[in-house]
C-alpha cells in the first residue's frame, strides 16, 4: 500500500459522522419583502429608484435625469451587433437598460442572467445601469432569493447592489470603479 493509500485511508476512516444541515427557519430576521424596505437599503447604496406604470415611461425619465447620456443600449434592441460579436463594440455605453429578476430588500441587490443582459459584460462595462424589476419580485432576504433561483437555468448570473464603489486606506472613495458609476432601478406594476 502506497503512502497516497494509506493517507487516503486513515482519512476516510476518521470522517464525522453525518449531520443534517441546519434549518434556515428564523435566520433571516424580519426584513419585510416591501419596496419601502428595497428603496431604503438601495438609496443608503447611493442607488435610485422610480416607480413607473410601464417601461415606455423609462425614455422621458432618463431623459430629464440623465440629460448628458448618448448611447443607451436594452437589452431589448433590436440592432444587437455586440450581441455575437466582439464586446469591446460596448465600450462607450453610457447607459444600459436590463430587466432584473428578483430584488433583495436586506441588501438592495437584484439578481441578473445571461439571460437579461444578452452579454455578461454589459452591467460592467457602461458608465451607469438601469435594472427594470416588476414590484411583486422584491423578497426579503437573500435566503428566500437563492430559494427562488434554486439551480441557475443560464451560464452566468449575478447579484448586483447599488453603483459601484472602492475605498483605499485613506478612506478615499471612488465610484465606478470595476462597474457602473450609477444604478436607477425602475419598479413597474402596481
Amino acid at each position: 500500500m502506497s503512502s497516497r493509500d494509506k493517507i487516503l485511508a486513515a482519512v476516510k476512516q476518521n470522517q464525522p459522522e453525518a449531520a443534517a444541515l441546519p434549518a434556515l427557519q428564523g435566520l433571516s430576521g424580519n426584513m419585510p419583502g416591501t419596496l419601502e424596505a428595497y428603496r431604503k437599503v438601495l438609496e443608503a447604496l447611493g442607488g435610485s429608484l422610480f416607480e413607473i406604470k410601464s417601461e415606455t415611461e423609462i425614455p422621458a425619465l432618463l431623459a430629464e435625469h440623465y440629460p448628458h447620456l448618448k448611447r443607451i443600449i436594452t437589452a431589448t434592441d433590436m440592432q444587437r451587433a455586440w450581441v455575437n460579436e466582439d464586446p469591446h463594440l460596448l465600450e462607450d455605453v453610457d447607459m444600459a437598460v436590463v430587466p432584473g429578476q428578483w430584488g433583495v430588500a436586506e441588501n438592495g441587490a437584484i439578481w441578473l442572467t445571461e439571460q437579461e443582459m444578452q452579454v455578461r459584460v454589459l452591467p460592467f462595462i457602461c458608465q451607469h445601469l438601469a435594472i427594470v424589476l416588476p414590484r411583486q419580485r422584491i423578497l426579503p432576504t437573500m435566503h428566500e432569493a437563492y430559494e427562488k433561483i434554486g439551480a441557475p437555468q443560464t451560464g452566468f448570473g449575478v447579484f448586483i447592489a447599488g453603483p459601484s464603489k472602492t475605498a483605499d486606506i485613506e478612506q478615499s472613495l471612488v465610484l465606478g470603479a470595476h462597474g457602473a458609476k450609477s444604478l436607477v432601478v425602475f419598479i413597474t406594476g402596481e
